[in-house]
């Protein structure tokens, strides 16, 4: 079989229905939108929220805060993920992103201090908490911040 024999399942696609194509079809003149009104007329109906004239739900709750459109999302990631790698690697954003600890490759790397370390390790990441270099430093390893 080739990608020009396939063809769908006999009885699987069916023509649409032609709306308005005269009366004895059961769906013409009004062509299943009724008599008149707003919904009848063509670009009729209203958008979305709208009830009726009533203030609508996402202007009687009250707002609140803020969000800071210059903030940079960052993948967090602990010592203690860490531990699974092995001693006098170069940990990067590629090695960490390839042994799943970091699920998006187009995130910024922090490195917090949660957790312990027990081998030298050589890690570049994007931000690291001063908690996390010295535990690093004491297990042997060094942190760049790149």
């Amino acid at each position: 079989m080739r990608l020009h024999e396939l063809s769908p399942a006999a009885g699987s696609r069916q023509k649409p229905t032609r709306k308005g194509q005269g009366i004895g079809s059961g769906i013409g003149k009004t062509a299943g939108r009724g008599h008149k009104g707003q919904k009848a007329r063509s670009g009729g109906g209203v958008r979305r929220g709208f009830e009726g004239g009533q203030m609508p739900l996402y202007r009687r709750i009250p707002k609140r805060g803020f969000t800071n459109i210059q903030r940079e999302e960052m993948a967090i990631v602990n010592l203690r993920d860490l531990s699974r790698l092995d001693a006098g690697t170069e940990v990067t954003p590629e090695v960490l992103y390839q042994e799943g600890i970091v699920r998006k490759r187009s995130l910024k790397i922090k490195l917090l201090g949660k957790g312990e370390i027990d081998r030298p390790l050589f890690v570049k990441v994007h931000g690291a908490s001063k908690g996390a270099v010295e535990k690093v430093a004491a297990a042997g390893g060094k942190v760049e911040v790149i």
